[in-house]
């Protein structure tokens, strides 16, 4: 792999503690790496430090991330990952926003945007809100870009409430009524998708009949089946894995 090219040294001001917003920090990939390497902390700090850009780094910093006692934010997990000598997308966990999408597949936000059809400012605005406005050939984009699984790209475009409503729906009353309205919030194959719902339907309906003929009455089966209604989504998804299989 090709190191990436470093930046001229700007000042940055102290880093703030690491908050949700940071990515999903692979703690032990990053010392992995480190180690793989030969490279102390002071080595990776000095690297950061000079060739990123980033002078507020200490061997520190770099011990609390490999600890996971602290996570380091976009930009420095960039550098870390050009100090390393691996994609960004080594150090983070599975992502889950927009944002750490991107940063996973090492694309700036200006990338994207051109990518998606999108002003920057706008797109940076769905990074930040955490919500993607795009029509269904900029959505397509997106999910071709950044190498999106279905439910990734579900939860990323905040469709995930929505699904989860229909599969309720579907699991509780008749489930072939809802085979074309989740088509359009999943798309998938429509054979494929009904036997997803009759599957889950069956799954849902079996599980309360054996709840109440253990004796634990309408209300032990209630909530059981509140449990299970909370998960439908996590039940789909797993439905379709194993169709695939």
């Amino acid at each position: 792999m090709r190191r990436p090219s470093a930046r001229p040294s700007q000042p940055a001001p102290h880093p703030l503690p690491a908050t949700p917003a940071s990515p999903p920090f692979n703690a032990p990939a990053a010392r992995r790496l480190r180690a793989a390497l030969g490279m102390t902390p002071e080595h990776v700090a000095r690297d950061m430090r000079v060739s990123y850009g980033h002078p507020h780094i200490t061997p520190d910093h770099v011990m609390a991330w490999e600890r996971g006692a602290a996570a380091p934010s976009g930009s420095e997990l960039t550098a870390l990952a050009g100090v390393l000598w691996c994609s960004p997308g080594e150090l983070i966990g599975r992502p889950r926003t927009l944002r750490e999408h991107r940063i996973a597949r090492g694309f700036a936000p200006e990338d994207v945007a051109r990518a998606v059809g999108h002003e920057l400012h706008a797109y940076l605005r769905m990074e930040e809100t955490d919500t993607w406005r795009g029509t269904d050939r900029q959505s397509a984009a997106l999910a071709d870009l950044l190498g999106l699984r279905l439910p990734d790209f579900v939860t990323i475009t905040g469709r995930d409430a929505k699904l989860g409503e229909l599969l309720r729906n579907a699991v509780t009353t008749r489930w072939q009524a809802y085979v074309r309205p989740v088509a359009k919030v999943a798309p998938l194959d429509r054979q494929f998708l009904e036997h997803a719902l009759q599957e889950l339907h069956q799954d849902y309906q079996g599980h309360m009949a054996a709840t109440l003929s253990w004796g634990g009455g309408s209300g032990d089966a209630g909530d059981a089946g509140q449990v299970f209604l909370a998960r439908i989504v996590e039940h789909f998804w797993a439905k379709l894995q194993d169709g695939t299989e």
